[in-house]
């Protein structure tokens, strides 16, 4: 985002910024927001011999190492497994895919700032806008990653289930619930700079107390109350009814999981704009 220099950056009236809220950057900085998440993608892999290839070898060998560490190694099993309904390492794929797209925005999020202090000398530049590109980047990897898993659970599997076109409704919850995260974290991460230490710890417990490595049911009963308040948790399960199972999501679910994320969206958004006018004054 740093080699961002001649930019056109139209006016934002105030009616404008009280109707649109946190979606004014795709509405009024649409040619801006795709370009920062172009080079964000692009940047990732800027002298790599394989470039854009390696985002998907990356999810490939990540899931061998999970498969060889959790399958082989320490035998998990899951239940759906015995009716050879999918392989072990499908399952699995599914839930790090859902954990590294929210660890991802996790991890990067209280840098977002601090990282692009020529961004904030500027009068004119829209800071509100730099969670949006992160999160596309984000997305272009996940979407690369279902795409390993589409073609790996055709080769392992030999099927396919129709329903897998309602994961973008699925994932749409969980983008939002990050868009608002990272708007919080990225303003705190300018007046706490021990935030980021704490949300590469934060990202690992969310992926071992959630419902990627295991199902609820391996817990006892009086813990798994730790799984379901992840967050993850749910998104994850969803992921693999409509991915796996050939089942329709949990539409009741994904509906207060939506209010859920559109309320912390609107905090964060509101958090970030409280916050902002200190940003010069700390960095």
């Amino acid at each position: 985002m740093d080699g961002v220099t001649d930019l056109d950056l139209p006016a934002i009236s105030t009616t404008q910024r009280s109707t649109s809220g946190p979606f004014s950057a795709l509405l009024t900085h649409r040619s801006l927001t795709f370009e920062l998440a172009k080079r964000d993608v692009l940047g990732r892999y800027r002298g790599a011999s394989f470039g854009l290839l390696w985002s998907l070898i990356s999810p490939f060998l990540m899931l061998m190492v999970y498969s060889f560490a959790f399958g082989f190694v320490m035998k998990a099993k899951w239940p759906q497994t015995d009716n050879a309904h999918a392989h072990y390492s499908i399952i699995l794929f599914v839930g790090l895919i859902v954990h590294g797209f929210f660890a991802e925005c996790l991890s990067r999020s209280p840098h977002l700032i601090t990282g692009n202090a020529n961004f904030v000398k500027r009068v004119i530049f829209p800071l509100e806008i730099l969670p949006w590109p992160m999160v596309m980047s984000a997305l272009f990897h996940t979407f690369m990653n279902f795409l390993v898993f589409v073609a790996l659970h055709l080769v392992l599997d030999h099927t396919m289930a129709w329903t897998i076109v309602f994961l973008p409704l699925v994932m749409l919850p969980l983008v939002l619930l990050t868009m608002g995260v990272s708007w919080l974290l990225a303003a705190l991460g300018v007046y706490l700079r021990d935030i980021s230490q704490i949300t590469g710890v934060l990202a690992t417990a969310m992926l071992f107390l959630s419902t990627a490595m295991f199902p609820v049911t391996a817990l006892p009963p009086e813990y798994r109350w730790l799984l379901i308040i992840n967050p993850l948790s749910f998104i994850i399960d969803q992921a693999r009814e409509v991915a796996l199972w050939g089942n329709y999501p949990n539409w009741t679910g994904l509906g207060i999981y939506m209010l859920c994320a559109l309320a912390v969206l609107y905090l964060g958004y509101a958090a970030f704009r409280l916050t902002r006018r200190g940003f010069a004054d700390v960095i």
